[in-house]
């Protein structure tokens, strides 16, 4: 018999109270600095990739997420440091259970995870990423691989000093593509 009421009552406890609206598509909320949002696949200072297609981080997917197709560098073309790079790399988003474990698996810090969590396509094919969208920008003073090696002769001189100059493993969180908010712009962007 008063089962109503207190379900009245709980309607009425919450008009009273003071609403609280987000201004979201024009006022985004800042995410916490440690979320895990898209990847980023970095550069080294010089522009050249950190991936040296290893394959790794898709053996250690557990959703089958990642694809990974390496290729390998020559003198003429370039693309990271090391004998190998990544010629195919995607991410399915629509699998992609943002675990992180692909990067506790990357020995070259090549994949990170950005704060951007903006992801909604309305198609599914747009939700594979290929390595032009993952790819972090050239910032200023980096060059379009393929290039020769900048930073010293060996792979070695790029991967001792990682931890003091770690490329744009910081600050590349947005991304130019990240604003417009679709696949289609990431192409004309890269």
């Amino acid at each position: 018999m008063m089962d109503p009421f207190k379900g009245f009552g709980v309607t009425f406890s919450h008009m009273f109270r003071k609403v609280i609206t987000t201004d979201y598509p024009f006022k985004p909320p800042v995410s916490a600095p440690r979320y895990h949002g898209r990847h980023i696949l970095n550069r080294h200072p010089d522009g050249l990739e950190k991936c040296i297609g290893c394959e790794l981080c898709a053996w250690a997917c557990p959703a089958d997420a990642i694809f990974v197709e390496g290729g390998d560098n020559t003198e003429d073309e370039r693309y990271s440091p090391g004998e190998r790079y990544a010629k195919n790399y995607q991410i399915n988003y629509a699998r992609c259970i943002f675990c992180g474990l692909c990067i506790e698996a990357c020995p070259t810090r090549s994949l990170t995870m950005s704060n951007e969590y903006e992801l909604a396509r309305d198609n599914r094919q747009d939700l594979i990423f290929t390595k032009e969208q993952l790819l972090a920008p050239l910032l200023e003073g980096m060059s379009k691989p393929p290039h020769a090696m900048f930073l010293g002769d060996t792979e070695k001189d790029y991967y001792v000093g990682a931890l003091e100059n770690p490329g744009t493993s910081a600050g590349a969180e947005r991304a130019p593509w990240s604003d417009a908010g679709t696949a289609d712009a990431a192409g004309s962007a890269a």
